[in-house]
C-alpha cells in the first residue's frame, strides 16, 4: 500500500527498529536525524515514484556514457559500427538487473550498481598486449564486414572472461566475511594511490579526446564548472503535483542535480549549430552528423543477452590484471555504504548488508562479463550525491529506477543516441570526471598525519612510480621474456596496470615502514569504517532484513554463522 504520507515525515522505520504493532523503537529525537523529505524505507506515491526515478536515471546516464567512448576504439571497432549502442544498452540493461537485486536483497540501500571507470585501466593494460593490439589502420580498412567484426568480438570475449572469473573474488569476500579482515591491511594510505590513479591513469585518453577541438572542449569544462560549482545553489523555478494542493510552481537546483547532462545537451546543441552553418569542415569530430549512421543503422528493439558476442575466454594474465579493477571497486563501495546510509537516516550498515552488498555487487559484475559489456559494476557516487541534494533516499524510488534502466537497455535506438555525441564534449567532459576520480581517491588523505615524513614518502612513491612503470611497460610490451609466453603475459599486465602497482606499492610500504596508528589514519578510518554486528530479534524490523523469510532464518539457528545473512552474530572472543 502507498505511503501518503506529506514530503518532510520522517518515519520511525527511518529510524531504526520498530516492533510488530509500528511502534518506534528508537529513543533518538527526529530534530537528531538527517533533513530528509523520504526515508529509505518510506514509499511515495507513484507518480513521484517516478519523477524521482527518472533523476537517478539521467544522472546514471550522465557517468555511464563516458565508458565506451575509451573502451571501443581499444577493441578496434569502427566509429560508426552500430555495435557501440549495442555495448551502451548492454551496460544500462546489466546496471538495471544488478541495481534490483542490490536494493531487493543486497546491502538494501538506495545506490545505483553500474559501470565504473575503474575497470578501464586494466582493460586498457590488457589490449595493449601485443597479441591485443589493433593491426595496422590500412589493414582494418582492407578487411571485410564479418572479419571486422570478429576483431573486437574476439577482444571482447577476452575481456568477458576475464571480467566474470576475477569478479568471484568479490564474491568470495562478501560471502564468507572477508570485508573485516581485508580493512585490517587497505588502510587510507593504500586507498589514495589505488583510486586517484583511476582517474590520473587516464589522461592520454582525456587529452586525445578532447584535442579534436580545444575550443569546445574548453567551453565545456568552463561550463561544467559554471554550472557545478558557481550555479549549483541557484534555483530556477518547476511544476510539482499533490493531491492537497494541485499543481504549483515549486524551486529546485537544476543545475546542482544535472549539471553533466546540461552540459552535454547545451554544447551538443552548439556543435549541431556549427554543423549546420559549416563552420566544422567535412568530417571534423565535432560534427554531428559524423556518427549519424550509428542511429540510422540501429535497431528499435533488441533484448541483451549472456554470450552475445560468442563465448567468454579465460587467461590468467587478464584474470589477474583485472583482480586491480575489482579491489578498487571493492573498497570504494565499502567506503560508500555508511555515507548512504547516513543520507538516507538509516541505522549504520551492519556487517552482514556490508557483506551481502559485496556479494551482490561480484556477483553483479560476473554478469556484467556474462553479458559482454565490457565492464564491471560498482556503485555510482554521482546518484549517491543526488540523494544528499534530493533529500529522497526511498529505496522504491531506486526500483522504480531500474525499471526506466530496463526499458531503456531494450529499446536499442536510445544507446546509439549517447554514442553519437561529439568526442571533443565527451573530452571536456573527461577532464573534468577524471579529476574528479583522482580527488576522491585523495580525499582519504584527511585521515593521515600529513606533517609526517613517512606518509610523505609513502604517498609520493606509490604514486609517481606507478605512473613511471606502466608508461614504460605500455611502450615495451616485449620488454619481459621469461620463456613462457603465459608468464610474460601476467607480468605484463599486472605491470601495466598502474591501479594494481600503487595499490600494492602503498600496501606494502604502510604495513611495512614503522609508524604509529593514529599517523597512519588507522584510529580515524577505524571509527569512519566500523563494522556493526548486531542482529535484530524476533519481532522487530530493520531496514536491512530480507523483504521476506525473516521469520524463517530465525528459526534456523544455524544462519546466525553466515556472514551475509541477516541474523549473522559472530561471536566476540573475551
Amino acid at each position: 500500500m502507498e505511503n501518503l504520507d506529506p514530503p518532510g515525515t520522517v518515519h520511525s522505520s527511518v529510524l531504526g527498529l520498530v516492533d510488530q504493532n509500528g511502534h518506534s523503537k528508537s529513543s533518538e529525537k527526529i530534530e537528531d536525524r538527517p533533513d530528509i523529505t523520504y526515508g529509505i524505507d518510506d514509499v511515495p506515491p507513484w507518480y513521484l515514484c517516478i519523477f524521482m526515478a527518472l533523476q537517478h536515471y539521467l544522472t546514471m546516464i550522465g557517468a555511464i556514457v563516458s565508458i565506451p567512448f575509451i573502451l571501443t576504439p581499444a577493441l578496434c571497432m569502427r566509429e560508426d559500427d552500430p555495435a557501440r549502442g549495442h555495448i551502451i544498452s548492454t551496460m544500462i540493461f546489466v546496471t538495471a538487473i544488478v541495481t534490483f537485486i542490490q536494493n531487493t536483497f543486497g546491502c538494501r540501500l538506495p545506490i545505483v550498481q553500474g559501470g565504473t571507470i575503474s575497470f578501464l585501466v586494466p582493460t586498457l593494460a590488457i589490449l595493449h598486449l601485443p597479441q591485443w593490439q589493433c593491426p595496422a589502420e590500412e589493414q582494418m580498412n582492407n578487411m571485410t564486414s564479418e572479419e571486422r567484426t570478429e576483431l573486437w568480438q574476439v577482444r571482447m570475449r577476452e575481456l568477458s572472461g576475464a571480467i566474470a572469473v576475477s569478479a568471484l573474488v568479490q564474491v568470495f569476500i562478501g560471502v564468507f566475511g572477508v570485508v573485516g579482515v581485508l580493512l585490517k591491511y587497505v588502510t587510507p594510505l593504500t586507498i589514495v594511490p589505488t583510486v586517484s590513479l583511476v582517474g590520473l591513469s587516464l589522461f592520454e585518453n582525456a587529452a586525445e579526446a578532447a584535442s579534436k577541438h580545444w575550443g569546445i572542449s574548453v567551453s565545456t569544462i568552463i561550463m561544467l564548472t559554471v554550472f557545478s560549482q558557481c550555479l549549483s545553489e541557484v534555483k530556477v523555478p518547476g511544476i510539482n503535483y499533490s493531491k492537497e494542493e494541485g499543481f504549483k510552481i515549486v524551486w529546485f537546483n537544476l543545475f546542482k542535480l544535472f549539471p553533466v547532462l546540461l552540459t552535454i545537451m547545451i554544447m551538443w546543441g552548439i556543435c549541431g549549430l556549427l554543423t549546420l552553418t559549416e563552420a566544422l569542415p567535412k568530417g571534423h569530430p565535432a560534427r554531428t552528423d559524423v556518427k549519424l549512421r550509428i542511429l540510422e543503422d540501429s535497431s528499435w528493439f533488441r533484448v541483451p543477452y549472456p554470450g552475445q558476442w560468442g563465448t567468454p575466454t579465460v587467461s590468467l594474465s587478464g584474470v589477474l590484471g583485472m583482480l586491480a579493477g575489482v579491489l578498487a571497486c571493492t573498497v570504494e563501495s565499502i567506503s560508500y555504504y555508511p555515507t548512504t546510509s547516513k543520507m538516507c537516516g538509516a541505522p549504520p550498515p551492519p556487517v552482514h548488508a556490508i557483506n551481502r552488498g559485496i556479494a551482490i555487487e561480484g556477483l553483479g559484475t560476473v554478469l556484467a562479463g556474462l553479458w559482454g559489456s565490457g565492464n564491471g559494476t560498482n556503485t555510482f557516487g554521482e546518484n549517491v550525491g543526488a540523494i544528499g541534494v534530493t533529500k529522497v533516499g526511498s529505496r522504491r524510488v531506486i526500483q522504480y529506477a531500474c525499471a526506466l534502466m530496463l526499458l531503456q537497455g531494450i529499446i536499442n535506438k536510445f544507446g546509439a543516441v549517447f554514442i553519437i555525441i561529439p568526442e571533443p564534449v565527451v573530452g571536456g567532459i573527461f577532464c573534468v570526471m577524471f579529476g574528479m576520480i583522482a580527488a576522491f581517491g585523495l580525499s582519504a588523505l584527511q585521515y593521515v598525519d600529513l606533517n609526517s615524513s613517512r606518509n610523505l614518502y609513502i604517498i609520493g612513491f606509490s604514486m609517481f612510480f606507478s605512473l613511471v612503470l606502466p608508461k614504460w611497460m605500455v611502450h615495451n610490451a616485449d620488454a619481459i621474456r621469461t620463456g613462457s609466453d603465459i608468464v610474460d603475459s601476467i607480468l605484463t599486465v599486472l605491470l601495466s596496470t598502474s591501479i594494481l602497482v600503487g595499490g600494492m606499492l602503498g600496501c606494502l610500504l604502510d604495513n611495512l615502514i614503522p609508524g604509529t596508528p593514529e599517523e597512519r589514519g588507522l584510529v580515524a578510518w577505524g571509527e569512519q569504517m566500523k563494522l556493526v554486528s548486531e542482529p535484530t530479534v524476533h519481532g522487530e524490523y530493520n531496514t536491512f532484513d530480507f523483504p521476506v523469510g525473516m521469520a524463517t532464518l530465525r528459526r534456523w539457528k544455524w544462519t546466525s554463522y553466515i556472514p551475509f545473512m541477516p541474523t549473522y552474530h559472530p561471536k566476540k572472543k573475551n
